[in-house]
């Protein structure tokens, strides 16, 4: 049986005083891609940023690998081995593409070398010494995505990464994550595209008003379609 990288038990999240998450609770396992569903304001990228420590007050239990981290700052917590991809991308304009690559600090071993990264995304290879703000909106996601791969994180938090985005390029989004998948990685997919999500994930959880309301295993997707249509609205 695999591990379990990630417990999330009994989380409670606030932006000052609007309390947003209301008991979250899911876990994941070494090498599993599951799904946070839901509408818009539900509470999935909440769960992303609260998992960083990145919201207000937090409090419940989220454990790394057994490790609590529910009192640590953000940096400790990244440094057990968790990658966040935004929503809004934060790309450094003024750096090039490879110069943003390079940024941020390895957390771990077995990240990807510049190389294997360019061959995951032969385009940032083409752009390498573009600035930030020349990437088209699909490069940025890619760049965005990339340089979390180099710091050897093993838990992939990624945020609404195929919004706005035109079809072809979350095509290659959707190899990539698979790519990723059967190198091991474990990722958590923040995703409004149903069916992009769906065939990916092992596992989905659907969000609405700061809960879990569902847990929809890959097998179930049939059966359950009509459940999750009302909750989607897909």
């Amino acid at each position: 049986m695999s591990k379990t990288l990630l417990r999330v038990s009994d989380l409670h999240a606030y932006y000052g005083e609007s309390h947003i998450l209301h008991g979250v609770n899911f876990e994941i396992k070494e090498g599993e891609l599951i799904t946070l569903l839901g509408r818009n304001g539900a509470g999935r990228s909440t769960t992303l940023k609260a998992i960083l420590g990145l919201t207000g007050k937090r409090t419940g239990s989220i454990q790394v690998e057994g490790v609590e981290t529910i009192a640590m700052a953000t940096n400790k917590i990244a440094r057990l081995g968790l990658g966040f991809c935004p929503e809004e991308r934060g790309i450094f304009s003024t750096l090039s593409c490879e110069e943003n690559l390079l940024l941020p600090p390895v957390v771990g071993p077995g990240g990807m070398s510049l190389a294997e990264i360019y061959d995951m995304f032969p385009n940032l290879k083409e752009r390498r010494n573009s600035p930030g703000t020349r990437l088209s909106g699909g490069e940025q996601q890619m760049l965005a995505m990339a340089r979390i791969l180099r710091t050897g994180a093993k838990i992939l938090l990624l945020d609404e990464i195929t919004e706005g985005l035109a079809p072809v390029i979350v095509q290659t989004l959707g190899r990539v994550i698979r790519a990723l998948k059967a190198k091991g990685l474990t990722i958590i997919l923040v995703e409004q595209n149903f069916r992009f999500a769906a065939p990916l994930a092992d596992r989905h959880y659907v969000m609405e008003h700061g809960k879990i309301v569902a847990v929809v295993n890959k097998s179930e997707l049939a059966e359950k379609a009509a459940m999750l249509h009302e909750f989607l609205g897909v």
